[in-house]
């Protein structure tokens, strides 16, 4: 079988509607049939109604061409919940109404995308996730206080809101995690020890309150009066709202929630749990393929990549055997940063060494910039060793034993450039699309790329050292290892003992990493299966392009092409590169003809 296998109901058939952006399909000038301008039309205005009520519904405005949270948060009542769950089954049945084959080329592929989207809230409204607002990665009361301060007062303002509105919201998530524990949904315990510890930051007074962050450097463009009347009302609200909200929040994961939390691990365990684990392999990789199968897949792309890191041992004349070099990789005091500066110093060096090469592998080169930043203290301790997104990419320096300089080329790749970062500011730039695809993230297409750039740094010299090179292929059969762990753990009945053996065992991650991960896919079922799924699926077919293309292949249009479809399931983005292949020959045999 194939990665591409495209299945259940709500799924098109790309391939067999011949899906094509309007960038690599029919020759322009073409007319549109009738038929055809109708059924556009109909989409359209299901597809722009829907993003304007969703806009509304969870209190979304437009700042600066992006949608950002107004000044409340959504409201998460169960009643708010059942008519969301009625709104979007609606959308789905006038969808299914609609003729998809006498939809235009490029509203088939937003039909396909609408459809994904639309269906992913379906199904998990069906299932009550709600009622378990968190997982050890991912937390309702996190990430409420930004990053950076904002650009202007209505932001400002807009945040003071939000911060007044914290009991409510939360008060909201209480009661929902209260019917999930009575209902036996809940993440299970093990998954979540410690993460209560993130919350104790923001249950202090005064300026130490992480939410005062933000107001520590406003922009000038807010006179001196303003910054000083709103730094004012932020104080008074951490002292009287927010820190008393949190405090509220701890004393409800340690006395109500935790306790009361699952003792099992698995997926299966959870009300009709083989069906919810079906559909939530469903929803993060889009693809149509059962537990088993992807538990094979991984199977072998652990053995390939085994193969590889052995070879790369032996490279760096080590004598002893597999389970020494890894010892002595996460032991040795060379592969480790002295200081957090060092640490993002390198990080910083690999970025920049990426964009000398950036010229190589892009005709596109988006204008917006993200910086580099540690990890807050407040969630350091259980959070991953980095994250990349539009304005930061973060990286983690708490406990500097537990993050090997060998491993940094890699996820400075993945999470900044030419990955998430990168990848975020091209989207930022483009071609015009429905304001729903604008947003919109599929872990397939987006983990696949950031997965996929490490692998494209060998193509471009990235990796100094075998040690950097095996540090990226440790990442690598991580993101296969994956496949066998979360299957393992939730189809197959694998402890989380076995999983944390079997990654330790495979890999050079730190000894906190692999724990880390492992409660992850424990409380976080099928999402880390997207990246490898998605990864194989790209260089499936680059491998193509390149031997249909030969010597003409040119890596610039391909990624170009691939990153202007902006996230899509991997159906449709396996339609549309194949359609890009099919241009790109075509142009080539043109070419060919002339020349003689």
């Amino acid at each position: 079988m194939t990665l591409s296998r495209i299945g259940f109901s709500f799924c098109l058939g790309v391939a067999s509607l011949g899906l094509m952006p309007s960038a690599f399909a029919q020759e322009a000038g073409a007319e549109t049939a009738p038929d055809a301008v109708s059924a556009d039309a109909r989409l359209r205005a299901l597809y722009e109604a829907e993003t304007e009520w969703r806009h509304q519904e969870f209190q979304l405005v437009k700042d600066d061409n992006r949608w950002v949270q107004g000044n409340r948060y959504p409201s998460e009542t169960l009643e708010t919940q059942g008519r969301r769950l009625a709104y979007w089954q609606d959308v789905l049945r006038q969808l299914d109404a609609i003729a998809l084959d006498q939809l235009s080329a490029e509203e088939q592929i937003n039909a396909a995308v609408f459809r994904q989207m639309i269906w992913e809230k379906v199904n998990s409204l069906e299932y009550k996730t709600y009622e378990a607002p968190f997982n050890s990665d991912t937390f309702f009361w996190g990430g409420l206080n930004p990053r950076t301060g904002f650009s202007s007062a209505a932001r400002y303002r807009d945040y003071l809101g939000r911060m007044q509105d914290i009991p409510r919201y939360f008060d909201e998530n209480f009661a929902n995690m209260r019917a999930g524990l009575a209902r036996g949904y809940t993440v299970p315990r093990v998954g979540i020890e410690g993460r209560d510890d993130t919350i104790e930051a923001y249950t202090v007074t005064g300026e130490d309150n992480p939410f005062y962050d933000a107001f520590r450097d406003m922009p000038d463009s807010i006179p001196e009066k303003d910054q000083v009347a709103m730094r004012t009302e932020a104080l008074e609200l951490i002292e009287a709202v927010v820190a008393p909200a949190y405090r509220a929040l701890l004393r409800f994961m340690r006395e109500d929630y935790m306790p009361r939390a699952r003792t099992s691990i698995d997926a299966h365990a959870l009300p009709d749990g083989k069906r919810f684990y079906r559909d939530q392999i469903r929803l993060y990789t889009t693809l149509d393929l059962t537990a088993e199968e992807i538990h094979q897949i991984g199977l072998k792309e652990v053995a390939r990549i085994d193969a590889d890191m052995k070879a790369t041992m032996k490279a760096t004349g080590f004598a002893g055997t597999f389970p020494e070099f890894l010892a002595f990789m996460r032991t040795d005091p060379q592969f480790y940063a002295k200081t957090p500066r060092e640490l993002l110093s390198y990080a910083a060096y690999v970025t920049k060494k990426m964009d000398g090469k950036l010229k190589d592998s892009f005709s596109f080169l988006p204008r917006y910039r993200f910086t580099i930043r540690p990890v807050p203290d407040a969630i350091a301790p259980i959070y991953t060793s980095g994250r990349g997104g539009l304005e930061s990419c973060l990286f983690n320096t708490y406990d500097l034993p537990s993050r090997p300089l060998y491993n940094l080329t890699a996820l400075a790749l993945h999470e900044c450039i030419p990955g998430h970062s990168f990848q975020a500011a091209v989207a930022l730039e483009a071609p015009d699309r429905p304001e729903f695809r604008k947003d919109i993230y599929f872990s397939g297409y987006g983990e696949g790329w950031g997965l996929y750039t490490e692998w494209l740094g060998t193509k471009l010299g990235m990796y100094e050292t075998p040690y950097e090179e095996f540090g990226r292929q440790t990442f690598e059969m991580w993101r296969a290892v994956r496949l066998v762990i979360d299957t393992g753990i939730h189809s197959k009945g694998w402890s989380r003992q076995k999983a944390i053996d079997y990654l330790a065992s495979h890999t050079a991650l730190a000894e906190r990493d692999v724990e880390t991960e492992v409660d992850r896919y424990i409380s976080w079922p099928a999402q880390a299966l997207a990246y490898k799924l998605g990864e194989m699926s790209i260089r499936k077919l680059r491998t193509k392009a390149e031997a249909e293309l030969g010597t003409a292949f040119d890596q610039r249009p391909f990624h170009d092409a691939y990153l202007a479809l902006g996230a899509v399931p991997l159906p449709v983005m396996e339609a549309q590169m194949e359609q890009f292949i099919a241009t790109e020959k075509s142009k080539l045999a043109r070419n060919q003809t002339e020349a003689r």
